[in-house]
């Protein structure tokens, strides 16, 4: 699937790729990005880069890495539009401990929200720990409406969690 280049006033959103997995490695391996994450922190770059894969290769949908306009190159995190059924698809995001509190996150979700439907998705919902209160936040502020919690969904390093289903539907 191809990812297409996305802008905002601040960001340029493009494909993820290997050479992102250095700088992203910051996050996957960080304690306090992971906590709420389906997976533990990874320890080694190999480790990340395996886990990444999937997204690189944009096996569930388009990935981009979240860079500013000025330097491209360099990764701050990534949102994925994962297509889950015709017209229905999930988002999921991260970011680097250095790029939170910029409203890095917030801007690039809302464009790749916004491409999702001008793609013809009807429905773009988000699965989040519920103690996730960052990331509920987050959602909030874009327009998202919380429809209920699934208990015992997710075995993670935690143990078992449930997740809290957050969705954007246009018809």
């Amino acid at each position: 699937m191809t990812t297409p280049i996305l802008m905002t006033p601040r960001l340029h959103l493009r494909a993820l790729s290997y050479d992102d997995v250095p700088a992203l490695h910051d996050a996957l391996s960080d304690e306090a990005s992971m906590a709420y994450w389906s997976s533990a922190p990874k320890k080694t770059l190999k480790e990340t880069r395996e886990y990444m894969r999937f997204n690189i290769e944009a096996k569930a949908g388009p990935c981009w890495a979240i860079t500013k306009r000025e330097a491209p190159e360099l990764a701050l995190g990534w949102v994925i539009l994962m297509i889950r059924k015709e017209s229905v698809a999930e988002i999921g995001y991260i970011t680097l401990p250095s790029a939170r509190g910029e409203g890095l996150a917030f801007e690039a979700c809302a464009r790749v929200v916004e491409y999702g439907f001008s793609e013809g998705m009807r429905r773009i919902y988000a699965d989040t720990d519920p103690d996730n209160t960052a990331s509920i936040a987050l959602l909030e502020k874009l327009g998202f409406r919380y429809e209920g919690r699934l208990v015992a969904t997710w075995h993670t390093h935690l143990g078992i969690r449930d997740s809290a289903i957050y969705a954007k539907v246009q018809l």
